[in-house]
């Protein structure tokens, strides 16, 4: 257990992991709140979908400019910024739900603005880890914690959302989230930093996302994992907006199995960070990425299928240690990897793979659910998350041999 959590004796690293985890529960919580008010006022999976994508695809296009901003910039000062911007934004979204006078335009700019919000923040806090622990042999620990913070979030907020919203209302799930960004705003304040070294950035923005980008492309490593979980989260991650037509429309339950629903993929995430966690040495942990890419495409297939709420809530694990050991594996491998000066920058690149891409299979799992059926929309992502898996696994040697020296130069 202590080799576990040992990124948490940095003192840094637990102050700013508290802080983190009750923001993220709020954060869930609106998540959940918002998906249900959404179908509540529309009873379309088409308006589901695109909650989701206008809430994510600002990070499609505008994380880049949040990795070069921690690339060059104080990255604390600017969390600052971003988590007040979001209080706010879930502060409005309370007070019109208070109202009553709350519409679904209002909820889709919301989460079009904390879409914008996120692209710059999520850059921020992942590359923000390095400067949190005394030495970067306690990177891929920390970056696996903060995957198990996340997840456990997820394991904890939806049930919270699901009873807050079948006894008081969605106005209140949206106000704990706006007292949850006080904890990480006094967190922030809290961490003393370590300062490091920024290679000097006269050159432009646009250059400087040209050299990333030509460094992440040239990079084999980069290239293979970054598109695989772009795959993954283009197929696999919209199960998560189809949540409350399965919750309503095909299992006929409420708010409650809503939650329960989304917290029992969580718990395949949790154990999938927590492996991670455990794990002593990078060496090898490639090869976790075409294997959880497959577990997320069976998952997948099954749930979709299935016409028994035991068999669903005992699958919907699967997917989430699918998704969440293949993302958080290659963020793990490329941030320990990759030069100092470009980490922001190819962060920002993992946040586009795995965040920014969602939105567009959301979107698309959106109109396929519309038109034929979610369980045929959940379908096709599985098929395609297993063909991933395949072409991941037969390119694996090759992969092998370009980590090996470059795990070898950071032991």
């Amino acid at each position: 257990m202590r080799h576990l959590l040992r990124a948490l004796g940095q003192r840094n690293f637990r102050v700013y992991f508290i802080g983190q985890s009750a923001s993220l529960v709020g954060t869930w919580m609106q998540q959940i709140a918002l998906a249900w008010l959404v179908y509540r006022l529309t009873g379309s999976p088409f308006m589901l979908g695109l909650a989701n994508f206008v809430g994510h695809i600002p990070i499609l296009f505008l994380a880049p400019l949040g990795g070069l901003w921690a690339d060059r910039f104080d990255r604390r000062r600017g969390m600052l910024v971003t988590q007040t911007l979001s209080l706010l934004q879930a502060a409005v979204l309370a007070g019109l739900t208070f109202a009553g006078l709350i519409e679904v335009w209002h909820l889709l700019l919301a989460a079009a603005f904390l879409g914008v919000v996120n692209a710059v923040d999520t850059p921020l806090r992942q590359s923000f880890l390095l400067e949190l622990i005394e030495s970067r042999d306690y990177l891929p620990n920390a970056i696996a914690l903060n995957a198990l913070m996340m997840n456990a979030s997820r394991l904890i907020g939806p049930p919270i959302a699901g009873v807050v919203l079948a006894l008081a209302g969605e106005a209140w799930c949206f106000t704990i989230n706006a007292l949850s960004y006080l904890a990480v705003m006094a967190s922030l304040l809290a961490i003393r930093a370590r300062s490091l070294p920024r290679a000097p950035h006269a050159a432009g923005w646009l250059h400087g996302l040209k050299e990333a980008a030509r460094f992440a492309w040239d990079f084999l490593p980069s290239r293979n994992m970054l598109a695989l979980v772009a795959l993954v989260s283009f197929f696999a991650n919209p199960y998560a907006s189809l949540m409350p037509v399965f919750a309503r429309d095909i299992f006929a339950g409420g708010a409650d199995l809503l939650g329960l629903l989304v917290g029992a993929s969580s718990v395949g995430a949790v154990t999938g960070v927590l492996y991670l966690a455990a794990r002593r040495h990078l060496a090898g942990l490639e090869g976790m990425t075409p294997i959880a890419a497959g577990c997320a495409g069976i998952g997948l297939l099954i749930f979709s299928q299935s016409h028994w709420i035991g068999l669903s809530l005992a699958i919907l694990p699967l997917i989430g240690f699918g998704i969440m050991v293949n993302t958080a594996s290659a963020n793990m491998i490329l941030q320990s990897v990759v030069p100092d000066h470009l980490r922001g920058r190819l962060v920002s690149f993992h946040v586009v793979a795995f965040l920014g891409v969602a939105p567009l299979g959301h979107f698309a799992s959106g109109w396929v659910a519309e038109q034929f059926g979610a369980r045929v929309a959940l379908a096709i992502g599985g098929i395609v998350c297993l063909l991933g898996a395949a072409w991941s696994q037969a390119h694996l040697h090759r992969l092998r041999a370009a980590l090996e020296p470059l795990y070898a130069r950071h032991k």
